[in-house]
């Protein structure tokens, strides 16, 4: 029973040292440069295609986060679709070989803090060090939007904008529970990277164009409507393509349904008239259970795995 209350016991004190080891670490610090660069030019992109070519805009504001402009083919979501994995990846990577290699990891265990005060601190460590730096980003889009579009947003925009910070924070949670899995399973630090790395671009990249070619070469005999179902739940595998789904329905109040649209949904589309937040919850509901289950899959699969091994002084 001691032990049940006391699992715990040392969370706080591995998650301030871990956060303290991120903000000062000259990784972070580049992750950060890298990714406040990219998202001045994106968010630059996006204020001078709306001042061209959007009128009056009920979701003005919304645009900032899906309007791209040539030379630079990224909007502020698609940005962070690559540049959060990045740093949840750099993160995590080495977050318990690293203390296999210091030979730091029984050390730190012969104090009285267990495993699971250890994991548990290493991974809200990271996902905090994120959040601090996409809130960061948050703001620079919101105070961008104010000082060069010079209209206030309103408050569902304001609620659809925090709602899409919360969602992006737990798609870093997927990608920093995946990085601490494969630190736990392979001592090399090397090793761990690139696997994570070649998994990220395999399900960013080359999953969403690789899933309707499996279901068009299992199902060659199935009517539109169901092969595109299908390809959609595979697509799903991908951490990257539920982000979408669901910044889809938040960001673009119109959005009536992510599948196949029905002749009631194109009538309202063709009226256009935007759904209200609490409808495009529903429908960005779904893939955002997926990746919060994602997460917690990946969390536990990485807790089994780490209580089991064996540390040595």
């Amino acid at each position: 029973m001691q032990r049940e209350g006391s699992a715990l016991h040392g969370m706080g004190v591995v998650f301030l040292k871990e956060v303290s080891d991120h903000l000062t670490s000259t990784r972070m610090r580049v992750l950060e440069w890298l990714g406040g660069g990219f998202a001045l030019a994106a968010l630059y992109g996006a204020i001078t295609q709306i001042a061209e070519v959007t009128a009056e805009d009920p979701f003005l504001f919304l645009r900032l986060f899906t309007t791209a402009r040539e030379p630079l083919p990224f909007t502020f979501v698609t940005f962070l679709t690559i540049l959060v994995p990045l740093i949840a990846i750099g993160l995590g990577f080495d977050s318990v070989n690293g203390e296999h290699n210091r030979r730091t990891l029984s050390r730190i265990l012969a104090q009285p803090i267990y495993r699971d005060a250890l994991l548990f601190g290493k991974f809200f460590a990271g996902l905090f060090t994120m959040s601090i730096s996409l809130v960061a980003l948050w703001l620079l889009v919101i105070g961008f939007g104010l000082l060069f579009l010079g209209v206030p947003p309103s408050i569902e925009e304001i609620a659809r904008a925090f709602i899409f910070l919360l969602v992006v924070i737990v798609y870093a949670g997927v990608w920093l529970a995946l990085a601490m899995l494969f630190s736990i399973i392979f001592r090399s630090a090397a090793t761990a990277v690139l696997i994570t790395l070649g998994l990220w671009l395999f399900l960013t990249f080359f999953w969403p164009v690789l899933a309707p070619l499996l279901v068009v070469a299992f199902l060659p005999s199935g009517d539109d409507a169901t092969l595109i179902l299908a390809a959609q739940y595979l697509q799903r595998l991908s951490p990257s393509s539920l982000l979408g789904e669901i910044m889809l329905p938040l960001l673009n109040p119109s959005t009536r349904t992510l599948g196949p649209i029905a002749l009631s949904q194109l009538q309202g589309a063709v009226l256009g008239a935007p759904l209200p937040l609490g409808e495009s919850l529903i429908l960005a509901w779904p893939p955002l259970v997926g990746l919060v289950s994602g997460t917690i899959v990946l969390f536990v699969v990485s807790y089994v795995i780490f209580q089991r091994q064996e540390v040595r002084a």
